[in-house]
């Protein structure tokens, strides 16, 4: 697992967006942490860094916004799925010609792909949050490798 620490909002964007322009139509990245942490804001630097040019908010009540960009962005937020089974056709996301996000990946777990980004963002104090990122497999370790240069 790779260690990074922020210590304020833009840095969080900025490393989103760093992050964004390693990724290719077919990324799955998922993000955990408590509420308020900065999921969503990391989501609009990976926006940023594809193009994205519409405002990004947390999709909470519609579960999956989608949005153009140089490479199509789908923000899930999977937090009212807790307790639930049903697919919601995750695969046509996580599979496509776009990058994925997923905000709460725990609540979808058996219908993420097996490669994929996990990004844990716990908070450090008021204003830093460090970051733990853990490829799954050698396509997310690439990335990795060439974002913490």
């Amino acid at each position: 697992m790779k260690k990074i620490k922020l210590t304020t909002e833009q840095e969080t964007k900025k490393f989103a967006k760093d992050l964004a322009t390693y990724l290719k139509p077919n990324s799955v990245v998922t993000l955990t942490g408590d509420l308020g942490v900065g999921k969503t804001t990391f989501t609009k630097g990976v926006g940023e860094g594809l193009g994205v040019k519409r405002t990004i908010n947390s999709p909470t009540f519609t579960i999956v916004k989608s949005y153009r960009g140089d490479i199509p962005l789908h923000h899930i937020d999977a937090y009212r799925l807790e307790d639930s089974d049903e697919d919601i056709g995750f695969a046509e996301y996580f599979f496509g010609d776009a990058v994925t996000v997923v905000e709460w990946p725990q609540f979808i777990e058996d219908f993420l792909p097996e490669e994929r980004l996990d990004i844990l963002i716990e908070r450090s104090d008021n204003e830093s949050r460090l970051i733990k990122l853990k490829p799954q497999g050698s396509y997310y370790e690439s990335v990795c490798k060439e974002l913490l240069k």
